[in-house]
Order: C-alpha cells, then sequence, then structure tokens
C-alpha cells in the first residue's frame, strides 16, 4: 500500500539555505567570507543560510553561478518548502477545510 499524504506531514521542512549552507561548510567556505567576496550583506546571507528568508529566483541563479548548485533545484525546493510550511498553518488550513465544504456542494 501507499503511504498516506497525512503521514508526511510530521517532516520538518526542509529549507534550501540549509543545503547551501552545508555546501560552505563542506567546502570550508565561511558565510562571512563568501558575502565578502560576491559583495553580499552577512546578515541577509545568514538569514537565508538559516531559513528565516527565502531563496530568490535571482539568488538561485547567483548561488548556481558561484557554487554551481542548480538553480532550479534550489527554487523548487524554496516552492516545497513554502506548501509545507502553509499546510501547517492552522488559521490557513481552517479556511481551506471551510472551503473544501463549500465546493463540495458544487
Amino acid at each position: 500500500m501507499g503511504i498516506a499524504t497525512n503521514s508526511l506531514q510530521s517532516f520538518r521542512p526542509y529549507h534550501p539555505g540549509e543545503l547551501i549552507k552545508e555546501e560552505l561548510e563542506c567546502r570550508g567556505i565561511r558565510q562571512k567570507d563568501f558575502a565578502k567576496r560576491f559583495g553580499l550583506s552577512y546578515s541577509a546571507l545568514n538569514e537565508t543560510l538559516n531559513a528565516k528568508r527565502p531563496i530568490t529566483t535571482e539568488f538561485a541563479l547567483f548561488l548556481e553561478a558561484a557554487l554551481g548548485v542548480n538553480a532550479d533545484l534550489l527554487v523548487r525546493m524554496q516552492t516545497d518548502y513554502n506548501i509545507q510550511v502553509a499546510r501547517k498553518n492552522n488559521s490557513l488550513r481552517e479556511k481551506l477545510n471551510n472551503i473544501k465544504k463549500i465546493a463540495a456542494v458544487f
């Protein structure tokens, strides 16, 4: 039998910034050095790598050029992360359940 979709909700969403953080660590590159070399704000980079900011399409392309990490992958990861976080939002879940009840009448 297949896995029920509800059982997957227990996993913690994985932000693409975490992947980049691990990549920098594996290469022995300090965040401050990376930010300085490429003219980035260290605080913005750090917030992205710690899942406090999203990875934009433009930043994903930058990371692809700088590190060789596929931008498409990073953008898809960000979208998946956003959906997972939204699905855990109780207020949104209630609204969606109400919409489903209304739509069931059609």
